[in-house]
């Protein structure tokens, strides 16, 4: 058989072409199972979230049903971790929920704390307030210290309008938009011991 060149790639086309066709139009049995009843996943919506934990900013996923975490694990989409997470990260589900040694059910935390809790000046034990009096007991102490820290200005004269009693440290998943706000809001009350965890 004279097979030249050009007749050699023409019947290694043709061959490819019928096997890729064989491959498309038959039937995959990955594509036609049906997802297990018993699968956790199944029925859940997934949502793209950012780790709590350090400056890293990784990203992950966060699959939840009717309301409730499910599950949580790194994203392979996101570009910093590419789907691992520290033990910490992989931590992060026990935030909210924890599986009972017992039963190995999972169970909400009951170590978990999710009103504002205060200690007192000479107290031992800590108290449950709810959030609008810790937002206006955060800003009462915040204004009585600026109040009572103010330099208006230094030993020359110098007009210097700041506290140093305060300083403010960012948090690392703050977008640039956030932090310039932040600064703003720390400038304006005469801030300047200003820093933030992604730095480090």
């Amino acid at each position: 058989m004279d097979l030249t060149r050009r007749g050699f790639f023409k019947a290694a086309g043709a061959t490819f072409a019928a096997g890729a066709a064989f491959q498309l139009a038959s039937a995959s049995p990955a594509l036609a199972v049906e997802p297990d009843k018993n699968w956790k996943l199944v029925n859940t919506e997934e949502y793209t979230n950012i780790c709590c934990y350090c400056a890293g900013g990784c990203g992950s996923l966060c699959s939840v049903r009717e309301g409730e975490l499910i599950n949580l694990e790194g994203d392979p989409d996101h570009p910093i971790n590419q789907g691992g997470l520290c033990p910490k990260g992989a931590s992060m589900f026990q935030l909210r929920n924890i599986v009972d040694p017992e039963t190995r059910e999972v169970v909400k935390n009951p170590d978990r704390i999710s009103r504002p809790m205060v200690r007192r000046p000479g107290a031992s034990d800590w108290e449950e307030i709810s959030w609008e009096d810790a937002i206006e007991e955060i800003a009462r102490n915040v204004k009585d210290t600026r109040d009572a820290t103010f330099v208006e200005t230094d030993e020359t004269g110098l007009t210097v309008n700041y506290t140093p009693a305060i300083a403010s440290l960012g948090g690392s998943q703050q977008n640039s938009e956030e932090e310039y706000l932040i600064l703003k809001a720390m400038r304006s009350l005469g801030v300047v011991a200003v820093d933030n965890q992604a730095r480090v």
